[in-house]
C-alpha cells in the first residue's frame, strides 16, 4: 500500500481537490431563492418526518401538456396489506462525432447513431400487515450500464425491511452499490447527460444493503453493502466478477432557506475481490454508444480499493458539484498500479429553481419547473480519467461539456450539449467532438 500511496497519488489528489474548491468557491457568487418539490418515487422526507411532502399549489399549466395526475393515481393500488405504484422512464438520444486523424487511430470510427437510451418499467410499493415490507421490481430495454446487445434487463428486485423505524432499513435483492454520487443518485436526473466514473463502480449487484439515516433533523446518512453476482439475481454479462463491499456516509455541513442553500459532503469506499484474478477497468466518454476509450485490460490480482469523495454546494438556482475517486489495485505481478477519475459540474437554472436535496439517500433530486415555460438550466462540465501507470496502458481522457437542459414539465425534460474530449493514449493524443441531443419522460 506503501507504494501505491506515491507522490504521483497525491499531486492527483491535491490537483482534483484543488479544482473542486476552486469551483465551490468561485459558485458563492451567484444566488437566488426558489422553491422545488420533489416527485421522485422516493420524495425527500420534509425535516423531522419520514412522510412524502406535500404541497397545496397546482402544478403550472406548461406549455408542452403533461400527463393529467388523475390518471397516473388511477393506476395506483392502495390496499391493506398491498400498494403499488406503477413507474416508467423513456429515454432518446441522437448523438454526432467528428474526429481527427489520431483519434480515428486510437478508437476507430464513432458512427452517428440514434440510441434508445433507456425504455424502464417500474413498480414499488410496500406488502404486509401492521409490519410492512418495501418492494421495488424494475425491467428495462437497453437500460443504464446495460451491454447494448442486450435487449432486456431486470434492473432492480429488491425487498426492504425496516429495523426499529424507518430510519433504518435492510434490503436484499438486486440493488444498486452504496457507492459514487453518480451511481446513488439518478442519471436521468443528473446536470450533465451521462456519468464519467464508470470504470470504478458497477450500478446493480446481487446483494443485501444497510441504510441509516442519522440526527434529529436527518442532516446525515450511513449506508454499507455486501454484494456477489454469484448470489443468482445479477447475471454475470452485467456486472464486474467477484465481491464487492461498499460503503457511503454523507452529511450536509449546513443546510440554509428549507434544503435551497446548502453544502453536501460525502466518502465512500468500494473493496472488490476479483473471483477469476483479475480486474479490468474500462469506459467512455461520458457516452453510452462510444468506443471505451480507456481501457486497462485484465490486470491479474488479488484486490482493489476505490474511494470516493463528493462535495455539492447548492445556492438558489446555482450548484457546484465535484467527486473524486482514486483506485489501488494490489497486483505483485503489474507493480500495484493505482489510477483515478474526477470531474466538477456547474449548473445554473436561469428561471429561479433549485434542486431539492433529498436527506434520505444524499443527493439531489431533480429539477421541478414553477413557470409555464419550463426551468431552463445551463451546464458545464470538465472530467478526467487516468488508466495509465508505469506497466499498464490503459489511457487517459479529459472532457469539456457545455449543455442545456430544458426541464418542460414535471415529468418531460429535452437537452443538448457539446463536448471535446483528448484522449493520450498508444503514443498520440486524439481529439473528439460529441453533439448530443436527449429527449426524456420520467414517471
Amino acid at each position: 500500500m506503501g507504494k501505491n500511496l506515491s507522490s504521483k497519488t497525491m499531486r492527483r489528489f491535491h490537483r482534483a481537490f484543488g479544482a473542486s474548491l476552486a469551483a465551490l468557491t468561485l459558485s458563492s457568487a451567484f444566488t437566488a431563492n426558489a422553491l422545488a418539490q420533489s416527485i421522485e418515487s422516493d420524495p425527500a422526507p420534509p425535516r423531522g418526518e419520514f412522510t412524502a411532502p406535500t404541497s397545496d399549489e397546482p402544478p403550472p399549466q406548461y406549455l408542452i401538456p403533461d400527463i393529467p395526475p388523475q390518471i397516473t393515481q388511477s393506476l395506483n393500488v392502495d390496499q391493506h396489506w398491498i400498494s403499488m405504484i406503477p413507474g416508467f422512464v423513456v429515454i432518446g438520444d441522437y448523438n454526432a462525432f467528428g474526429q481527427d486523424a489520431a483519434s480515428l487511430s486510437q478508437v476507430g470510427k464513432q458512427v452517428d447513431q440514434f440510441d434508445d437510451r433507456a425504455i424502464r418499467f417500474m413498480a414499488r410499493g410496500k406488502i404486509g400487515g401492521e409490519y410492512k415490507l418495501g418492494y421495488l421490481l424494475a425491467a428495462e430495454y437497453k437500460g443504464f450500464d446495460t451491454d447494448p446487445e442486450q435487449l432486456w434487463n431486470l434492473t432492480d428486485l429488491a425487498v426492504t425491511a425496516p429495523i426499529g423505524g424507518p430510519e433504518t432499513t435492510l434490503s436484499v435483492g438486486k440493488l444498486k452499490e452504496t457507492f459514487a454520487y453518480e451511481m446513488v443518485g439518478d442519471a436521468a436526473n443528473l446536470p450533465a447527460q451521462e456519468r464519467v466514473l464508470s470504470p470504478f463502480f458497477v450500478s446493480r449487484n446481487s446483494g443485501i444493503r444497510l441504510n441509516r439515516v442519522l440526527g434529529e433533523d436527518h442532516r446525515a446518512t450511513a449506508a454499507i453493502g455486501v454484494y456477489d453476482q454469484d448470489w443468482g439475481i445479477a447475471p454475470s454479462s452485467f456486472i464486474n466478477n467477484g465481491t464487492d463491499v461498499t460503503f457511503r456516509t454523507t452529511g450536509l455541513l449546513w443546510d440554509l432557506n428549507e434544503d435551497r442553500d446548502y453544502f453536501h459532503l460525502g466518502l465512500a469506499g468500494r473493496y472488490n475481490m476479483p473471483s477469476d484474478g483479475q480486474n479490468r477497468l474500462k469506459g467512455r466518454p461520458e457516452s453510452n454508444v462510444t468506443s471505451n476509450y480507456v481501457d486497462t485490460g485484465g490486470i491479474p490480482s488479488n484486490y482493489a480499493w476505490n474511494f470516493g469523495l463528493e462535495l455539492l454546494w447548492n445556492r438558489g438556482p446555482f450548484s457546484a458539484l465535484a467527486e473524486y475517486i482514486p483506485s489501488w489495485i494490489n497486483s505483485n505481478t503489474s507493480g500495484n498500479p493505482d489510477f483515478y477519475g474526477c470531474y466538477v459540474v456547474t449548473s445554473w437554472v436561469l428561471t429561479g429553481e433549485s434542486r431539492p436535496y433529498d436527506r434520505t439517500v444524499g443527493y439531489a433530486r431533480r429539477i421541478i419547473p414553477k413557470h409555464q415555460y419550463g426551468a431552463i438550466e445551463l451546464v458545464g462540465r470538465f472530467s478526467n480519467v487516468d488508466l495509465e501507470d508505469d506497466i499498464i496502458q490503459g489511457g487517459e481522457f479529459y472532457k469539456t461539456y457545455f449543455g442545456t437542459n430544458w426541464w418542460a414539465t414535471r415529468h418531460a425534460k429535452f437537452g443538448i450539449g457539446w463536448g471535446h474530449t483528448w484522449l493520450d493514449r498508444f503514443g498520440t493524443m486524439g481529439e473528439t467532438d460529441h453533439l448530443q441531443v436527449r429527449t426524456q419522460i420520467v414517471y
